[in-house]
């Protein structure tokens, strides 16, 4: 895009959404282009192209360094004794000038996104340990359907295992790649896919591995897991 078309889409998108001015994820989102094609090249900030299209800067148009916003996810988390809703952000904001606006945290992804991509951060600060009991386990329970465009295909889904760090989690799918990027881009770490089972019963098979490894689970469908456990998911090609 050129600098003029920028600031034309900028100020197109402003109009569809009440006068207000795109952040640089919604911007994004919307033109599908990417950070390399103005910062350095047009403006070294995104509050910079939203002064030359006439709009004030705005500091929750900026990128948060991802861990700052996870820090105060997590201390407004621990403060509340639970995930905190929208409402709860904006009446926190009101006391601590330091926190993001709710719109901010979208970076981060959806609700299920942050709320794994905030498990993870915590299962990796030893100070946060008592911030997991406080999550929901959203992310990791939510159904998976299959791909409507397979629909004449197998519906034969898959268990598999991933590892991230010492933690392997265990979930079902019909596409084990696509949920491999999917959890990838949720997560902080790339986690490595180790193996999977095909089945036609994924929710079974899904719930008896979970059972079977129920004393070694950690949150959710995250698992401290020996060798000798690995071993014995990885014998099975197909249940």
């Amino acid at each position: 895009m050129s600098r003029d078309e920028f600031i034309a889409a900028i100020r197109d998108i402003a109009a569809r959404s009440g006068g207000i001015a795109p952040g640089w994820q919604k911007f994004s989102s919307e033109t599908r282009v990417s950070e390399s094609s103005w910062r350095g090249k047009y403006w070294a900030r995104w509050g910079d192209a939203l002064v030359e299209a006439g709009f004030r800067p705005n500091k929750l148009n900026e990128k948060y360094d991802q861990s700052f916003l996870l820090a105060k996810l997590a201390e407004l988390t621990k403060r509340l004794g639970r995930y905190p809703v929208a409402s709860e952000f904006k009446l926190a904001k009101r006391d601590d000038d330091t926190l993001p606006s709710y719109a901010a945290f979208s970076q981060l992804g959806d609700k299920s996104q942050r709320i794994e991509v905030l498990r993870q951060f915590v299962i990796a600060s030893p100070n946060l340990q008592d911030v997991l009991r406080l999550l929901p386990d959203t992310l990791d329970r939510e159904p998976f359907s299959a791909n409507p465009e397979s629909s004449n295909e197998s519906t034969d889904g898959f268990v598999y295992m991933l590892k991230l760090g010492k933690r392997y989690k265990i979930g079902k799918t019909f596409s084990v790649p696509r949920r491999h990027r999917e959890i990838s881009l949720e997560l902080p770490d790339k986690p490595d896919a180790v193996h999977s089972i095909r089945t036609d019963d994924p929710d079974g098979i899904e719930k008896y591995w979970h059972g079977r490894f129920d004393k070694k689970r950690t949150n959710g469908e995250w698992f401290a897991l020996d060798l000798m456990d690995i071993r014995a998911f990885k014998k099975r090609k197909f249940m």
